[in-house]
This record gives C-alpha cells, sequence and structure tokens, in this order.
C-alpha cells in the first residue's frame, strides 16, 4: 500500500496557485538551501520530537477533500510541496489521480532536483507547477543547495516545452542571488531556457525560529528580511528582458 510521510496540511492557503487551497507539505528534501524556512522537513525521516503523519492516497484525500466546497467556489485546489514532493513520485500520481476523480485541481511546487523521467511522469500529470530556480549558476547553486543545476535546468527546459503551465519562482537571498550581475546572469538562463513568467520572492524569516528550536545552525541569523520594493530593481531587468514579473507568491 502506498504511503507518505506528511508533516504538514496548510489550510487556506491563498499564495501558491490560484483560490483557496490547501498546501501538503511532504518529509523529505534533496537540497539543503541554507536558507530553508522548513528545515525539518528536509530529512526523509523526521527530527526527534517533529510531528509527522504517515497518509495512505485514500486518507489523505478524504482529508482533503474536508475543503472541497472552498476549491469550488474560489477556483482553488491542492498544491503538492515539501520537503519535496518529487521524491514520491509514486504516491503524487495516485493521489493526483484520485483527487482528479473528485474534480480537484492539483499544482505542485518542487525543485525539479529529479530525474529526467519522473520529473516528465509527474508535470504531465498534475494542473500547474511552480519550479524553483535557486541559481543561474552551476557553482553557486551548488554552494547554496548541495547540488548543481545542470538536472534541474534541463527539467525547466522541458517543462516550458509541454501542456501543463509552469511559472519558475527565484527566492531573492541577500548575498547570493541578489546582485546586479545576478539579475542579468537569471534574465539570459530564463529567456534561453523559453520561460515566459517569473515570480520573485523575497528573503524571508519565517523560518528563523524552527532553527532556535531545533538547535540547527542559520547562516542568515539576524539578516534582515526583505521587503517587495527590495526586489524592483531585478523586476525590471527580467521584464526589460521580455518576462513577466510578479513579485511575491
Amino acid at each position: 500500500m502506498l504511503t507518505a510521510r506528511i508533516f504538514n496540511l496548510q489550510k487556506f492557503s491563498i499564495h501558491d496557485g490560484a483560490g483557496i487551497r490547501t498546501d501538503v507539505f511532504f518529509q523529505g528534501c534533496n537540497l539543503r538551501c541554507g536558507w530553508c524556512s522548513n528545515p525539518e522537513s528536509q530529512p526523509m525521516e523526521p527530527l526527534p520530537g517533529e510531528k509527522t503523519t504517515e497518509y495512505t492516497v485514500d486518507a489523505l484525500v478524504q482529508e482533503l477533500l474536508k475543503d472541497k466546497p472552498f476549491y469550488d467556489e474560489s477556483g482553488g485546489g491542492v498544491t503538492l510541496t515539501g520537503g519535496e514532493a518529487l521524491l514520491h513520485p509514486d504516491f503524487v500520481l495516485a493521489l493526483t489521480e484520485a483527487l482528479h476523480r473528485e474534480g480537484v485541481h492539483v499544482a505542485i511546487e518542487t525543485a525539479a532536483c529529479v530525474s529526467e523521467e519522473t520529473f516528465a511522469r509527474v508535470l504531465a500529470a498534475v494542473d500547474f507547477a511552480y519550479i524553483d530556480l535557486k541559481h543561474y549558476d552551476d557553482s553557486k547553486h551548488r554552494a547554496g543547495t548541495g547540488v548543481g543545476n545542470a538536472l534541474i535546468l534541463k527539467n525547466i527546459s522541458t517543462a516550458l516545452k509541454g501542456k501543463t503551465p509552469v511559472v519558475v519562482r527565484i527566492p531573492i537571498i541577500p548575498g547570493y542571488n541578489d546582485s546586479e550581475a545576478d539579475y542579468a546572469g537569471f534574465a539570459q538562463t530564463l529567456t534561453s531556457l523559453g520561460a515566459k513568467e517569473v515570480q520573485l520572492l523575497p528573503f524571508h524569516q519565517l523560518g528563523e525560529s524552527k532553527y532556535q528550536r531545533l538547535n540547527l545552525p542559520y547562516a542568515f541569523d539576524g539578516i534582515k528580511q526583505m521587503k517587495n520594493s527590495d526586489v524592483s530593481a531585478f523586476a525590471v531587468a527580467l521584464e526589460q528582458a521580455g518576462l513577466q514579473v510578479q513579485i511575491g507568491g
């Protein structure tokens, strides 16, 4: 029986797709971003003292359908995130199929750092995808996340040529990917991939207290949270390159 470990169900979300949604946070991630707002989600097994729930597909569908009237009324649905939902591809495919039978829209938020075959299978099944690109430069991507970006860029290219609507998201991190050189680097990379829409996500400190609670080192301790206005020059640079830009989710 297919099961997956979920560390949070966030209901009434309005930032990860159209309408009112439930965000399903899968346990486990294969990136180690130093700014991650959900550090508890990174290990495949929960950290000591962290509460997670192991769901079957049917049990999770039953829970998600409790809010179907809100999805229907608002044009919303369910967004699969994490951690990294694509580390659970068979479960995600079965869950998506079950939700579609109930008329529920399914979006996914992913870093796309999985095999091309896995990525293509899931992308074709869902209704919408947000794909995070942390850095356009392979070595800097590796320095910030623990992995290079070659596979991610390949998967983004595949996604942008497919039928599923895709928006690329860039988390803007102070001192990591927010220089004028970075504006140009992202613009060149995204246009060469064929991207049309980009979301810029200004750095926030929503996860800072989690590092303290979990006694984990945090590289961005005390770094000032960004405002939307702090990334306006970045947005202008991308717009001048022909991209449609939204600041914030």
